[in-house]
C-alpha cells in the first residue's frame, strides 16, 4: 500500500499558492498557466484555504460575479481537509470520497509541503495493483 510520501517522491514536492487578497481572475490564470485545478490560499506560510475550479464555477460564474473584482478570500473554501506524508493513498481516497473534494494539501510539521489530487491517488493505486498482479503471476509461474 503506497504512502503519500512515496507518491511525493515520484511526483515531486511543490505547492502553488495564492494570497487571499488576489483576484479570482489572477487565481484562474495561474491555474490555467500551470495546468492545475486548485491553489492553496496562503498568508505568511499559513494555510487559510483552498480555491478550486469548482469554487470558481459555482461561486463566481453561476452567480454572475466579476472575476477581476472578486477576491480569492471571498470564494475560497476555508474548512480544508489535509493529509500527511505518512497517510496511505487508500486513506486519502476515502477522505476525498466522503468529503467530496478532489485535492488535499499535504502538511508536514505544520507546513504545507505539497498538494495531491484524486488523479495522483488513482495512478498510485493502479500502480500498486499492477505490481501485485505481477507478483502473483511470478508466483504462479514458479
Amino acid at each position: 500500500m503506497k504512502l503519500v510520501q512515496q507518491l511525493l517522491d515520484s511526483k515531486g514536492r511543490y505547492v502553488m499558492s495564492i494570497a487571499p487578497e488576489a483576484s479570482v481572475l489572477e487565481a484562474i490564470k495561474l491555474m490555467a498557466e500551470k495546468a492545475i485545478g486548485s491553489l492553496v490560499v496562503m498568508e505568511n506560510d499559513q494555510l487559510l484555504g483552498i480555491i478550486t475550479e469548482r469554487d470558481y464555477a459555482r461561486k463566481v460564474i453561476i452567480k454572475g460575479r466579476a472575476s477581476d473584482k472578486t477576491k480569492v478570500a471571498d470564494i475560497m473554501t476555508t474548512n480544508v481537509m489535509t493529509t500527511s506524508p505518512e497517510a496511505t493513498a487508500i486513506s486519502c481516497m476515502e477522505v476525498m470520497t466522503v468529503k467530496k473534494c478532489r485535492h488535499l494539501p499535504v502538511v508536514e510539521s505544520g507546513k504545507v509541503v505539497a498538494m495531491i489530487s484524486i488523479g495522483d491517488l488513482v495512478q498510485a493505486i493502479i500502480a500498486d495493483q499492477q505490481e501485485e498482479i505481477q507478483q502473483l503471476e511470478r508466483y504462479i509461474a514458479t
